[in-house]
């Protein structure tokens, strides 16, 4: 009864339909698909309201029927005819396609299926391309992001897109041309932090290396609002509003680096009042009480990297000299402020470093004594207009500016430490019952004895004081900076044995101690800072140092602080490891200076046992042990200022101690020491840039390039290493940039293009002329590598120079290991070019000599590549093959030719038989019957 009364219902609906009455054939077909469960009528069911659904044009309801009438039968066609349909209409392009594409197989006949077929192509590729126009990318981002409703993954996405187009020259303008930066300062005003950085963001890519869109910027978003939002407390906030300053900074005065072209170049701006004002308003933040610590971090950050100049030779310093005159009281006060005072501004670890870092860069930038004047006056006017004899936290303030510009421009320091009464000052305040102003002054003590012409005055002093202090005190927190004050004295005679200050024992006693608080974590990081910093000292003793690399928990300890936010640690823990290395310069002992000073009776500096080379490569073992490489590569990734050139040249020391057994080398690369080692090669002091090249290069040399240095990296190798090619370098330094040049040429034609642009190729050539066997050996081998670059083999090419004559000649050498690379890049350049062929025989009268020597070496790789040079020679030219023929070059093809089938000396007997074959097609010799 249900299916017979189902059947009717689908007739009723069917007429229904005839007559246009969409909504009455849907109820029919509705109630039918209630009564029936035959397979086949429910398809019929599904399909027949589908069609009802496209003529009301409820597309979402006429897609669904279709889709339920497929599931029941996959090639119904009118249902697959019907859900394409729909799809179009529900701007479903791609998925109507292969509905339409699917009937069009199973009916490839029907020509309204190719014609849909052909209309919704032509409709995705214009969909494909509006989607994927700039225009149409930047409107739907923005869309996105300023839609309250707008899902979060959705967010983000557009977010991430509108990032990456702003880093891009062609999206960055489009979204400039089409109101973006408005929109852009509208998602600012949204007040959410996930938009608020992606504006900032773009606003960066946008500014980097086009001055124009980044002054247009600095005027739209001001500059008052750029340092607000970089005052927040939010530290990935303030970083990425600090890059957004530096892009604009850097695109203002010309440091990006890049070419203009067109208007770009045509507009004349000048910047340097925008530039002036960004000065001014980092200035302000800095005594700011609005402003976060991480916000003033950032600001000092920007002060160091664009303030001083990066080249004294420039004689232009007024940025310095705005700064001193408008500033430098601004930078005074951050240095003076005491964390525990209650009038202390907000601040990080790093703030303080970070200004006394300033002061420094500030003064070494002054070009005479009547600047270097006026900046001391300003500190001394500054200082005692402080101190005031009513006010104890004043006069607490005072000392902790003079400390702070000892760690500072310590010669300016050290003439503030004359002023009338600081040193009293200093002696009273270690004297008080606050813990505040006891800190301060031990600190203050402990950085007044650096040199050790003044540590000595220190230690008639202050000795007695810090020790008092140190068996009088309750506080941690004290006694460890009161230890580190007598560990800093105690290594005032450095790595001399015999210019000991304290008892013997005291010093390690003293280690034991700091080791002892570095691995205690109840102490807060601040103060465990300290014990490093006595470590620093006190590892200049090597029996300090030895017990210190055997300690693996105080190792870790410190390697573990390394990697904190707190980076004021980082010039202490490079400089004890540079200690436990030995990786510091060694004035070399000239005997006979050594018995004429003993005549005279005068000290000799001693070395001690244990910083002989074997004890020096053992605690380079317990140092990879203890995982050194991560605590170096975390630290030369700190991007702060207080990552200082000095403290990039001892991280490249230790990395090159580090890298002195190959065997060590592979732990390194995997640890990712390659990658760290490339920023410290590109920047920094002249010894820094030279050792971490040196370690790239022991690097480079063994390891395989591609993990080395994975992707675009490796071409950042090859200038350090080309460096290292100078003269003015020692022998041991260009032999192993040789070996590591020669491992890169061997990799790939760009990295090969990329050392020919460097110009090596002179200083190559240069080292295969040299005397010394070893570096002769390593320039041909690299050379050998490098001659299979086609702007190489025009050098050698062209007329007028001797390059093919050194090769050939080189080949005649006796070191085997020169022939054989020298024969190789013979055989390379004689295969690639004809012309070479016949002007090998120009070069040199002996060129027929050499050939027969290397077709008749010991060695079969040799041997093989002389074959090679043969063959090629034979195939240039038939005058020159002739010549060959009739040269006693015949008799050993033939002799090689003929000797018995063997595995080693397969290739050698296959190449010679090549050679007899080309002169049979010559016709010079015939075959024996």
């Amino acid at each position: 009864m249900a299916e017979a009364e189902a059947a009717q219902l689908k007739e009723e609906g069917n007429r229904h339909f005839q007559r246009q009455d969409y909504k009455a054939a849907t109820k029919s077909y509705s109630q039918a698909l209630k009564l029936t469960k035959d397979k086949a009528l429910l398809a019929t069911l599904y399909r027949n309201r589908a069609a009802c659904g496209l003529k009301m044009e409820s597309y979402v309801q006429a897609a669904s029927d279709a889709s339920r009438a497929i599931d029941i039968n996959s090639s119904d066609i009118k249902a697959l005819y019907r859900r394409c349909q729909a799809l179009e209409h529900l701007e479903k392009l791609d998925q109507a396609f292969k509905d339409v594409q699917r009937c069009a197989t199973l009916e490839p006949q029907n020509q309204n299926f190719q014609d849909t077929l052909r209309r919704l192509n032509t409709s995705i590729q214009e969909k494909l391309r509006v989607q994927f126009s700039t225009d149409s990318r930047v409107q739907k981002m923005f869309e996105i992001l300023l839609d309250e409703n707008s899902e979060a993954d959705k967010l983000e996405k557009a977010a991430n897109n509108l990032i990456v187009l702003g880093r891009e020259e062609a999206g960055a303008e489009r979204i400039f041309q089409n109101n973006g930066v408005a929109l852009l300062l509208q998602l600012m005003d949204t007040k959410r932090p996930e938009l608020v950085l992606a504006a900032v963001r773009t606003l960066s890519g946008m500014c980097s290396g086009h001055r124009a869109r980044a002054t247009a910027i600095l005027h739209v978003v001001r500059i008052d609002r750029i340092c607000s939002l970089m005052a927040v407390e939010n530290e990935e906030m303030s970083l990425a509003v600090c890059n957004l300053l530096q892009a604009i900074i850097d695109s203002l005065s010309g440091e990006d680096k890049r070419e203009h072209r067109g208007k770009e170049e045509a507009l004349v701006l000048d910047t340097k009042k925008d530039l002036k004002q960004i000065t001014s308003h980092l200035l302000d933040m800095l005594v700011s009480k609005k402003v976060s610590g991480q916000g003033r971090d950032q600001a000092l950050n920007l002060l160091n990297k664009n303030v001083p100049r990066k080249d004294l030779s420039i004689h232009d310093n007024s940025r310095t000299i705005y700064v001193v005159d408008n500033g430098l009281r601004k930078i005074l006060k951050v240095v003076g402020q005491v964390p525990d005072l209650p009038s202390c501004l907000p601040l990080t670890d790093n703030t303080r470093m970070l200004a006394s870092i300033l002061i420094n860069k500030l003064y070494d930038d002054l070009r005479c004594d009547p600047e270097r004047d006026h900046f001391r006056k300003i500190c001394e006017e500054y200082i005692t207009g402080t101190f005031d004899p009513q006010d104890m936290d004043k006069n607490v303030i005072a000392i902790q500016i003079v400390s702070g510009i000892l760690q500072g421009p310590f010669d300016l320091g050290n003439q503030l430490l004359g002023l009338k009464g600081v040193m009293e000052m200093m002696v009273a305040l270690c004297g008080s019952e606050r813990e505040a102003d006891q800190l301060v002054a031990v600190e203050a003590l402990i950085h007044a004895s650096t040199k050790l012409s003044r540590a000595t005055f220190i230690i008639t002093n202050g000795v007695s004081l810090l020790k008092e202090i140190y068996k009088t005190t309750k506080n941690e927190k004290i006694k460890i900076r009161t230890l580190v004050g007598l560990c800093k004295l105690g290594s005032a005679g450095g790595t001399d044995y015999g210019l000991r200050q304290f008892a013997e024992g005291s010093t390690e006693k003293l280690a034991k101690q700091c080791r002892k608080w570095l691995c205690n974590a109840s102490i807060d990081t601040r103060t465990r800072r300290w014990a490093v910093e006595g470590l620093a000292y006190l590892t200049l003793d090597a029996d300090v140092k030895d017990d210190f690399v055997q300690d693996i928990p105080a190792l870790q300890a410190m390697f573990e602080l390394a990697k904190t936010s707190d980076k004021t640690i980082l010039y202490s823990v490079a400089t004890a490891l540079v200690n436990c290395t030995n990786s510091y310069d060694v004035k070399e002992v000239i005997p006979e200076l050594v018995q004429l000073a003993k005549f005279s009776k005068q000290h000799v500096p001693e070395e001690h046992p244990k910083d002989k080379k074997d004890f020096i490569d053992m605690r380079v073992k317990r140092l990879l042990k203890a995982g050194i490489i991560s605590a170096l590569v975390c630290m030369v990734k700190a991007d702060s200022a207080i990552l200082t050139d000095q403290t990039k040249e001892l991280l490249a020391r230790v990395f090159l101690a580090l890298c002195d057994n190959p065997k060590d080398r592979g732990t390194i690369v995997a640890q990712g020491g390659g990658k760290a080692l490339i920023p410290l090669a590109l920047e920094g002091t002249d010894v820094g840039k030279v050792k971490a090249a040196h370690a790239l290069a022991k690097i480079a040399a063994v390891s395989n390039p591609d993990i080395a240095f994975p992707g675009e990296r490796v071409y950042e190798v090859v200038r350090p290493l080309v460096k290292l090619l100078d003269t003015q370098r020692d022998g041991l330094q260009n032999y192993e940039a040789l070996l590591g040049l020669t491992n890169l040429s061997g990799r790939s034609d760009k990295l090969r293009q990329k050392i020919f642009k460097e110009r090596a190729l002179p200083d190559i050539e240069n080292y295969m002329f040299e005397n010394h066997d070893q570096l002769r050996q390593a320039a041909t081998e690299c050379m050998c590598n490098m001659v299979l670059n086609k702007e190489v083999q025009e050098r050698f090419l062209a007329d007028g120079n001797d390059r093919l004559k050194l090769v050939v000649l080189l080949c005649g050498e006796d070191d085997d290991k020169v022939q054989n690379a020298a024969a190789g890049a013979l055989a390379m350049l004689t295969a690639a070019h004809k012309k070479l062929c016949l002007k090998m025989t120009q070069v040199t009268t002996q060129w027929l000599e050499i050939l027969q020597r290397l077709c008749l070496h010991d060695q079969l790789s040799v041997q093989h590549r002389g074959l090679v040079i043969a063959y090629n020679l034979l195939a240039a030219d038939a005058e020159l093959a002739k010549k060959l023929v009739e040269s006693e070059l015949l008799e050993i093809l033939t002799v090689v030719g003929k000797q018995e089938p063997d595995e080693k000396k397969a290739a050698v007997i296959q190449t010679a038989r090549e050679c007899l074959i080309k002169c049979m097609d010559y016709g010079f010799i015939k075959p024996v019957s």
